[in-house]
């Protein structure tokens, strides 16, 4: 995914240089992430899915699934397959993420004691639900146990003086891409999707905002399972399991229509969870 750099790239992003004129202006008049959100759900059956996690962790020790992996893996997938939702706006200029990256908080114990702290993870265009499944149980495994790079950096922050001076110097150092890897380097504002699992709370869906800070531009919440009365042309009634999906964006990055095709294809793959056994790159027909 990544090019060689040319003149007004950052390290973090290719500049896009062939974007159209609605878009260049876009970000010149309206400056800030946080002013530019658009809120989006999706509903997903989740029949097929339950049955093929049940059978997959039966059938593969070295496979240990769940619904948020599956939701994570359908996502980059897409991500992948629909290069607009791995773009970013910063310093008022649109730019092409060079990796494609997911973060999520794991919390350490169920308990309002119980410390957060942040998983991230690199998706390779020849990775597969498997390889993925792996890598994030693989970083929640860590979180519950070690100490991220970002949290020792925010501890080392929290014992300097001038506060308001290093706040303004991070920003300035953010806008431009300058910011030490160190400490970015799990911070969840610099990835391509940032998710959280509300579900996993007991908790329903919800609105949640995008920052100024950083690069994110796509937010995504994981609600609970519901059983819901579906009807058919006929009007019969069946209970179906069901799952609900969030999503923040920056409209500023594409129009409608673009990010309406988008959530028709994670709605394809999370339903369908045997299409993310091909790896991420390949297409898929939706």
């Amino acid at each position: 995914m990544k090019n060689k750099r040319r003149w007004g790239d950052r390290r973090d992003g290719a500049r896009i240089r062939d974007i159209d004129p609605m878009h260049y202006v876009m970000p010149l008049m309206y400056p800030n992430r946080c002013d530019n959100e658009a809120y989006m759900t999706i509903r997903i059956r989740l029949d097929k899915l339950e049955s093929y996690i049940r059978h997959t962790n039966k059938d593969d020790d070295d496979c240990k699934l769940s619904i948020f992996i599956v939701v994570i893996a359908a996502i980059l997938k897409a991500i992948r397959l629909r290069p607009h939702l791995n773009r970013f706006i910063t310093n008022k200029t649109v730019y092409q993420r060079n990796e494609l990256t997911a973060a999520f908080t794991v919390k350490k114990t169920f308990s309002d004691e119980g410390e957060e702290t942040l998983a991230r993870i690199n998706a390779e265009d020849d990775d597969t639900l498997k390889t993925l499944a792996k890598k994030i149980n693989e970083q929640i495994d860590f979180c519950k146990t070690g100490t991220d790079e970002s949290s020792e950096a925010m501890e080392f922050v929290k014992k300097l003086p001038f506060k308001h001076l290093i706040g303004a110097l991070a920003r300035m150092l953010d806008r431009h891409g300058w910011m030490p890897k160190s400490v970015i380097a799990t911070d969840p504002y610099q990835c391509s999707v940032v998710l959280t699992n509300l579900g996993s709370l007991g908790m329903n869906i919800g609105y949640h905002h995008l920052m100024n800070w950083g690069t994110n531009s796509l937010f995504v919440v994981v609600g609970k399972k519901h059983t819901r009365p579906n009807y058919d042309s006929d009007g019969n009634v069946t209970m179906q399991r069901e799952l609900d999906l969030s999503f923040t964006i920056d409209e500023r990055i594409s129009d409608g229509y673009y990010y309406a095709r988008s959530l028709k294809l994670i709605k394809k793959l999370i339903e369908n969870p045997e299409l993310l056994e091909e790896p991420l790159s390949g297409d898929v027909r939706y």
